[in-house]
């Protein structure tokens, strides 16, 4: 099967654009027809990815945009995430499942994505990531 879809948009650091973008991309795999774990899994990845984005990177500032480059094929999706904020060191971010951080709100989203994304990488800066999902083999023919 060679359906692909790629695009690129800007949309501003509003939480209801970000679902407008997460929805296209959704549709865009249930028509290739992958797994439902993986739908998920995008599904709560993206949505953790643009929520930091908005909200963290560009602190709700609708002169800042939020800029989105999603590339689905039949064996993957890659979406990249930029904001205009100041980044971060997701290496200081704390380990949510340690028992001093239980308590604490922080980090609980790229776990989120780590364990449903096969790569999450941040650039130098800390203000792009990239999210990749490899199409799970489906030989149950769910």
């Amino acid at each position: 099967m060679a359906l692909n879809d790629q695009f690129e948009v800007r949309i501003p650091s509003d939480t209801e654009a970000g679902h407008a973008v997460q929805e296209r991309i959704l549709t865009v795999l249930e028509n290739l027809e992958y797994p439902p774990r993986d739908v998920f899994g995008v599904r709560l990845a993206l949505e953790e990815a643009l929520v930091n984005a908005i909200k963290h990177g560009n602190g709700m500032d609708p002169d800042k945009q939020v800029r989105i480059n999603c590339e689905v094929s039949h064996e993957q999706v890659k979406i990249v995430i930029e904001d205009e904020g100041p980044g971060f060191d997701p290496t200081e971010v704390e380990d949510p499942t340690d028992d001093e951080n239980l308590d604490r709100p922080g980090g609980r989203g790229i776990m989120l994505m780590r364990a449903f994304m096969n790569v999450i990488e941040y650039n130098s800066l800390g203000n792009c990531v990239t999210l990749v999902k490899i199409r799970e083999c489906n030989n149950a023919d769910e």
